[in-house]
């Protein structure tokens, strides 16, 4: 793995230590960018979104810990490493760094090999996280140990418990309250809501190597929402507690499931202003397009999916017959091919650019 070019963020208010160690790093292929105070360093963190951030404890203006504290709250900077630096050695503060989400801790005076070593490690390490894990068992236990310390990984590992699910079969339902969270390994989930009189939305779709269950996990709320199988899966379940010690452990991990639910919101509001404001036929063509994103990558080729139609009219919110006579509609313009329940996109673009 390449770290050349690499963007460090130094701050450090000691102009001999600020240039020492800048001096360091760049001589080990590092890009470096030094800020004189914590102040300044927030500012530089946003202007130039480094790869990683190290950061003296002791400053005027602003603290390490204030600087720690602000970029944590800011999306965009949450998920940076961050390595404290300090010339105090006292266990008191080593924890209250840690427990505030830093990655790493280098006393003064430190040497070369240390400081560079520290660097690369943490590198690696946020490179790792940020890559697309493998959708399967072995991609969610390469996730679950680079997340953490290895203790609370090893003790996730033996806690993990794998649920083989039939198609229709329940994973969890609307109003119960959540216990844990959900990686589905394979197979495909569909989450939805009922109104008053038993008429269903769906809300989601989950493909493997999705993680699910977990906004309601994290608001401390009932499940908002039942999640069914639709077809043969294969669940993993991680107990709410080992969760709650996986984030609070890891800024990286926190920043991964912020990152989530960001994304997760966004879509529902999308989802919501088509509903409000797109024709049916436009509406089942965004739900066909939503199929083909959600369970298949390469969008060039014809995607099948044996789904009803009452879960279609689900996902577009309006009567089943209503969506039955739209997709013979598309099967005659030969956007759609049908079989029972099979269904095929031929014309995944035209679906896409359907006008309203």
């Amino acid at each position: 793995m390449a770290l050349e070019n690499k963007t460090i963020l130094l701050i450090e208010d000691n102009p001999e230590m600020r240039e020492n160690t800048a001096e360091i790093l760049e001589l080990a292929d590092y890009r470096v960018v030094t800020a004189q105070n914590g102040k300044e360093g927030v500012q530089l963190a946003h202007q130039h979104q480094p790869d990683l951030i190290i950061c003296d404890i002791m400053m005027p203006e602003l603290d390490g810990y204030g600087v720690l504290h602000m970029l944590g709250k800011d999306e965009k900077t949450a998920q940076v490493p961050f390595v404290f630096l300090t010339a105090k050695a006292e266990k008191d503060d080593y924890r209250k760094g840690m427990s505030m989400g830093a990655d790493d801790y280098l006393t003064k005076p430190y040497d070369d090999v240390e400081l560079l070593h520290a660097v690369e490690m943490r590198l690696k390490k946020s490179e790792r996280l940020r890559r697309q894990f493998d959708r399967s068992s072995e991609g969610f236990d390469q996730f679950l140990r680079e997340a953490g310390s290895f203790e609370l990984i090893e003790k996730l590992a033996e806690n993990k418990k794998i649920r083989s699910l039939r198609k229709r079969d329940t994973i969890y339902t609307e109003g119960s309250f959540p216990s844990s969270i959900f990686f589905l390994q394979k197979g495909k989930v569909k989450a939805y809501k009922s109104n008053d009189h038993g008429k269903e939305y769906i809300t989601d779709l989950y493909k493997e190597g999705d993680f699910f269950g977990y906004l309601d996990l994290l608001q401390g709320e009932p499940y908002r929402e039942t999640a069914i199988c639709l077809e043969k899966s294969e669940v993993a379940i991680v107990p709410k507690e080992d969760f709650f010690s996986l984030l609070q452990g890891s800024r990286e991990v926190s920043s991964k499931f912020i990152q989530m639910l960001s994304n997760e919101i966004k879509e529902r509001e999308d989802r919501l202003l088509q509903l409000a404001y797109n024709s049916v036929r436009k509406r089942v063509a965004q739900a066909l397009v939503m199929l083909v994103q959600r369970y298949q990558e390469d969008r060039s080729k014809p995607f099948s999916m044996a789904i009803t139609r009452e879960d279609i009219a689900s996902m577009v919110g309006t009567a089943t017959e209503t969506v039955i006579r739209t997709l013979s509609d598309f099967k005659d313009e030969r956007l759609v091919d049908m079989k029972g329940s099979l269904i095929t996109v031929l014309e995944y673009e035209k679906l896409v650019k359907m006008r309203n």
